[in-house]
Order: C-alpha cells, then structure tokens, then sequence
C-alpha cells in the first residue's frame, strides 16, 4: 500500500461558518461599492461573534449591516436545525455579535490605487497554483472524494434538519499502491472513509452510522475506485455527536487553507483567501496561479504542475514567476516559468478584469459560496475556465 489522505468539511463547520460570514460581507460591499476595500475577520466562540478587521468604501454602512451580513449568512448555511434544542447547535439570533470594524490605513493605499488604473499588489506574499491529471477538474483524487461525499451529506442534512445537523467533516485515504504510482497519478482505490455528521438525539449511533455509510455507498455507487466490500468506514467514530456547531468548537476565518487548496498534495501560500478583497494577491495571486497550473496540465505540458507566484506590497507584476512540474514536463520548468512571466502580466488589475473579481453576483459567482466549496476546483468559477489552451498547447 502507498496511502494519501485529504479532508474537506461543510458550511457548517464553524471555520467555515467565519469564512462565509466575512466572505458575504466581501460580496455585499463590493456590489454597494466596486472599489471597496475589504479584509475583515470573523470569530465564533458559543453564541458570541466578533466581526474584526479595516474596511474602505464609499458605501453608508454601519454595524446593523455586518450584523445583518452574519445572520444572513448562517441562515444559508443551515443554521439552525429543526430537530436540535438551543443547547445542541447554534440559533443565530441569540448570538452576541460585536462589530469592530476601522477603517483601512491611507498607506496601503499609497501602494495600491493608482491613476493610471494599474493597482498595485495590496501585500507582499507568495500564492500556489496547482494542477493534476488524476481527475477531470484537474485535482487531487483524496480531495475531490473528500469533497464529493461532503457534499452529498451536506444536502442530505439540509433536508432532513429533523435527522441530521450541517456540521459535517470527511476524510478520504486513496490507495495508490507504490510511490512510483503516486508520483504517476494512478490511485487505484479508496481505501478509506471518514465522516462526522451530527445526529439528532433521538437517533442511535447504529441507525445514524448506517444512514450515513447507506448515502456514502449510493454516491460512490459505480465508480471504479470504489469496492465498498475493501473500503473502510469510520463514521462518528467517537460514538454520540450531537453538540455541533460553535456551541462545541470555536471558529476563525482562514483556518482552512488546506482544505481550501489541494488537500496536502501541494504547498499553500502564505495567506488564506476569504474575507479579502481583490486587490489583495492571496485571493487574486492564488486564482491565477490555479489557472496557470490549469493550463499547463491540461495542454499536455506536464502530467501536474504548481506554479508560485510571488508579490511585494505597491508593486503590480509578481517579483518571481516559477513552475515546477515535477518531472513531468515537455519542456524545461525555467523555459515554462520565463514564457509565463512574459505572456501573462498577473498584476492584481489583469487578474481582476480577467475573472471579474469586482464584480460579484448571482449570475457569474459569489465568494460567499466559494468559502462554503474551496477556492479551487469547481467548473463554473471564472479562474478555472480553460480559455487560453490554444496559447498553451502551441508550447507543447
């Protein structure tokens, strides 16, 4: 056996639960204001939940609106489940919710808004793309079951609140059977499961394991890395697990990069994302090195790459461009990262304007709902559309 695991957890998980909330307040602000300036922090401890950080706008905002921003925001989660009591999961509008806000330092400012137009990179800091040809979104194979099962036990709890609360974790173990293997992106199976699903009181931990291993099995029905006979379980493996929520463990924004990004299998950069406008490179940076390392995989230029992308404070391009394919590439990793550095400017104004960062909303995306599913590896987010391959494959 050669084993490699990756976790993910629900919108329910109170980190995530901070990620959204400071993530609303991102997509409100910027439809208010398209040139606001946002990094807030959130924090849940209980029914207390502190709202932190420096704001700039031209918006009339006050604290009812990052109130609002908050219990908007757990009611979508999920928040609260009608078969648990006040004492089990969390009901938001008992909560405490204190505002600090300030406003944002004039000498980030200095660095960042120009009038040329070009902004400048509102951090310093160095951001990772990755991409593997292991699965058809080009992620990690532990990651991408880890968030599958995810998701199909969120949907179940959010109809059936009277069973199940939102407060879910997984974990997935992919067998591969030899490093060479690994280092090939062949996973031959999976080899284990982890799941932690709240459950109603009146539901006994047999019946409640059973129904989540019943969903499991059905969603993995089919897929040939999948032999329920040679797999193993591990649901609510410490028995009872009805307190869920920040009732039972706190929650602080950023806490989740790993399982954000790509699930251990590759380094993450120096900053998470939520709670963070587009002119700062840790979201801005990350999205376009995802999409670099994209690119570069699914052209046929490298069978998995990652590719940083580093920034200092004030200055538009990125000071380093560096791809490392792990000797799978077609080409010299110096030859790839000097092309990348001279076709593609990735100054925060580009990667804005390309994936249309200022402008959230219903109809393209929202990064509320990219805090809730990871910043990376879903289709329909801008920063995964393959729309230069031809550009990339002339390399091959």
């Amino acid at each position: 056996m050669y084993l490699f695991t990756s976790e993910s957890v629900s919108a329910g998980h109170p980190d995530k639960c901070a990620d959204i909330i400071a993530d609303t307040i991102v997509d409100r602000l910027l439809e208010l204001d398209p040139n606001a300036r946002v990094a807030t922090e959130v924090f849940l401890s209980g029914r207390h939940i502190t709202i932190g950080g420096e704001v700039r706008t031209d918006a009339d905002v006050g604290e009812g609106f990052y109130r609002l921003c908050a219990l908007d925001a757990l009611s979508a989660i999920g928040y609260p489940e009608a078969g648990f009591g006040e004492e089990q999961t969390l009901y938001p509008e008992t909560c405490d919710i204190r505002v600090i806000v300030a406003h944002q330092s004039p000498d980030i400012a200095l660095g960042v808004d120009r009038e040329s137009g070009e902004i400048g990179a509102g951090d310093q800091g160095m951001m990772i793309g990755f991409a593997t040809d292991e699965t058809p979104n080009f992620m990690p194979a532990a990651l991408e079951y880890a968030r599958k099962i995810r998701d199909a036990l969120y949907a179940h709890a959010l109809e059936r609140p009277d069973r199940f609360g939102v407060d879910i974790k997984t974990q997935v173990t992919m067998d591969y059977g030899t490093k060479e293997a690994f280092d090939a992106n062949r996973p031959f199976r999976i080899a284990t499961i982890v799941a932690a699903v709240p459950h109603v009181e009146a539901l006994k931990i047999e019946e409640a394991r059973g129904i989540v291993r019943e969903i499991l099995t059905k969603e993995l029905k089919g897929d040939p890395l999948f032999d329920e006979e040679a797999c193993e379980f591990i649901i609510n493996g410490t028995g009872r697990y009805v307190i869920h929520s920040p009732l039972a463990d706190s929650g602080t924004t950023g806490r989740k990069t790993v399982v954000d990004t790509y699930g251990a299998y590759a380094p993450v950069g120096g900053g998470a994302q939520s709670s963070k406008d587009y002119t700062k490179v840790d979201r801005s940076g990350l999205y376009a090195a995802r999409w670099l390392a994209k690119h570069v995989v699914a052209a046929g230029l490298a069978k998995k790459a990652t590719v940083e992308l580093a920034y200092v404070i004030g200055r538009a391009r990125p000071v380093s461009v560096t791809v490392d394919t792990m000797g799978t590439g077609t080409r010299p990793d110096e030859e790839l990262s000097r092309l990348l550095a001279e076709e593609f400017p990735l100054t925060p104004a580009w990667i804005t304007e390309k994936f249309g960062l200022d402008k959230p909303g219903e109809a393209t995306f929202l990064y509320a709902d990219v805090a809730a599913r990871g910043q990376v590896g879903y289709p329909d987010y801008p920063w995964e559309r393959l729309d230069a391959l031809a550009w990339f494959k002339a390399l091959a």
